[in-house]
């Protein structure tokens, strides 16, 4: 029987019980619109955490000295790089660099009259296009000067949860290069909102000079913060800077542990993704075997008149393939409607909550999502094969059926 009298005979006996049909592709439409909204909001949300951790702690590439350890913020001479400027000024001097900037890391405490709470100092050149996030994000104050030397900027929600507001004073202390305490009053010049609350609560930034002279370390500096004018060009840059005596961190590995939650977020959605196939492969079984049940004098007739099994299977299979097609357009236009919902409005989240996902994971206070099309087409792709082997055992099972016994049948 010609593949197309096949299709009218699918389409007609769909058509016999429509509450039940359009049920069924309604099923499939919304298990992939679920599907394309879940998937597009995980990839935004990652890919917006990565990109935040880029341009507000890592950069894209950082140079640092060959025994650095971050975890310890060392400011031991051996462990630091002894001429920062040239290092700069060859970093920028590359085609494929927007800018470069020297860093001091140092871990601190800052004390008010009421709270103490433990910090990560950053020593910035605040000339540095590297800082403009930080700068355009300032709400309160005003931005450091580089010849600044009591001036301080915290995080607005930092200062709120001390107490403290710009023009107050704060003692900050810290051990410096020589393995002493040192401590020092500092005036509050500004506050910034980033919208990433793992960052505004835990950072303090001043003036490179400031930092270097309160921590000890001379004119050296912890690392060069870089930024690409395209992150392709990592590998390439990391080349040309490599040196014995340097360590070159690129994004991926200052982000390992984004990069491991990603991966073991991905395996927890994909099993997710799998899940709500099968409870649409399963309505779509349902619905075959239920019209199965309901034709079987219909399929003893068309057996008896010459109609051959895998002419019956194919017919089943088709109507199948009819409901999955027709839900997977409803569900691509629903789902792709979802994520450009998600991509300009997005879904706030708590400040508390959003820090839950620590210092590592910069997480904002909104999570938007993203388009990745690759991602949906091989959803729809999926979900049109797990509809289409659902539908093989009810097919199956109406092909194998006696045409003697099938006209019986009450």
């Amino acid at each position: 029987m010609p593949l197309s009298k096949l299709w009218v005979l699918a389409y007609r006996d769909l058509g016999r019980n429509r509450r039940r049909s359009i049920l069924t592709l309604v099923a499939v439409a919304l298990g992939l619109t679920i599907l394309i909204m879940l998937n597009g909001l995980v990839a935004g949300v990652l890919e917006d955490s990565m990109q935040n951790s880029i341009r507000l702690r890592t950069g894209h590439l950082q140079i640092r000295g060959a025994s650095y350890e971050e975890e310890k913020l060392s400011l031991l001479a051996k462990d630091l790089l002894s001429n920062p400027s040239e290092l700069t000024a060859r970093a920028e001097a590359m085609s494929e660099v927007k800018a470069a900037t020297p860093v001091v890391w140092a871990g601190g405490i800052l004390n008010t009259r009421d709270e103490t709470v433990r910090l990560q100092i950053y020593g910035i050149d605040t000339t540095s296009p590297v800082y403009a996030p930080i700068q355009s994000s300032l709400v309160a104050g005003e931005w450091l000067a580089t010849d600044d030397r009591e001036g301080i900027l915290i995080g607005k929600s930092l200062a709120n949860s001390l107490g403290a507001g710009v023009g107050q004073k704060v003692s900050l202390t810290l051990v410096n290069s020589d393995g002493r305490p040192d401590q020092g009053i500092f005036t509050i010049r500004g506050l910034f909102s980033t919208g990433i609350p793992s960052y505004d609560e835990s950072a303090i930034l001043m003036p490179l000079s400031k930092a270097q002279a309160f921590t000890g370390v001379s004119d050296r500096a912890s690392a060069i913060v870089i930024l690409l004018n395209q992150q392709n060009d990592v590998d390439k840059v990391a080349a040309a800077l490599q040196s014995p005596a340097l360590a070159i961190r690129t994004w991926s590995d200052l982000n390992q542990v984004l990069l491991q939650a990603l991966q073991a977020g991905m395996g927890f959605y994909v099993i997710m993704d799998l899940i709500v196939m099968l409870i649409v492969a399963v309505i779509i079984a349902n619905t075959l075997l239920m019209s199965v049940f309901e034709r079987v004098r219909e399929m003893g007739i068309l057996a008896a008149l010459g109609m051959k099994g895998r002419h019956i299977m194919e017919m089943f299979l088709l109507e199948a393939a009819i409901l999955s097609l027709a839900g997977i357009v409803v569900g691509i236009v629903l789902g792709l409607a979802g994520v450009a919902y998600l991509a300009t409005t997005g879904i706030p989240i708590a400040e508390k909550t959003a820090a839950l996902a620590g210092s590592s994971v910069a997480l904002g206070t909104t999570m938007y999502g993203r388009f990745v099309p690759d991602t949906f087409a091989a959803l729809s792709i999926a979900t049109l094969v797990v509809v289409l082997l659902a539908a093989l055992y009810p097919a199956r099972y109406a092909a194998r059926l006696e045409p003697i016994k099938a006209l019986h049948e009450l």
